[in-house]
């Protein structure tokens, strides 16, 4: 079905801050999501970006590289097949990553980690749109795109890679997740 090629790059956070964040941008792109105020891990919030990222030191960046093999990528689906490949494949590879991150962060006093794309721990739903608090604050992340990230620029400067779309009917060549850990 699909093989996965790990990739990894280390980067000075301000170094990253400077090249690769653009808060503004990204948080206008964040407005248009469904996730937009309705989960903790996505904006708005209620503290300064720039000095979330000044806090650390070091961004030790960590992507996955999803690769369908050729029958896969020979096929036509329609929307609900692409929809199921991407929840059969996408969650169980964002697992590794934050499992290996999470264990990163214990062995890191001071890291937090950043994780590939939305937060979906609850799956009763986010109680951010209740005004209730995280109920996984120990293991919710922000992404990095949410945090002002351009994760497109990211992976093909730091990591040689280029993100690549679903098109009408067919599975991209791979998809790409990607994570990281900030060290003091």
């Amino acid at each position: 079905m699909y093989t996965t090629t790990r990739h990894e790059a280390s980067i000075s956070v301000p170094e990253y801050v400077e090249n690769y964040v653009d808060v503004p941008t990204f948080l206008e792109a964040c407005k248009a999501c469904p996730n937009y105020d309705r989960v903790w891990a996505c904006p708005s919030y209620d503290f300064d970006v720039l000095k979330y990222w000044k806090q650390y030191q070091t961004f030790q960046l960590l992507a996955t590289e999803i690769t369908f093999d050729e029958d896969m990528l020979a096929k036509e689906y329609s929307r609900q097949e692409i929809q199921d490949i991407l929840d059969q494949v996408l969650p169980p590879e964002k697992k590794k990553l934050s499992d290996e991150l999470l264990r990163a962060e214990k062995l890191n006093p001071g890291s937090i980690s950043l994780s590939a794309g939305s937060c979906h721990l609850c799956k009763d739903g986010c109680t951010k749109p209740t005004g209730g608090s995280c109920r996984n604050p120990d293991l919710m992340r922000y992404s990095i795109e949410s945090l002002g990230g351009n994760v497109g620029l990211t992976i093909e400067k730091l990591l040689g890679l280029k993100l690549e779309w679903i098109e009408e009917g067919r599975l991209p060549h791979h998809f790409v997740l990607v994570c990281g850990l900030l060290l003091p």
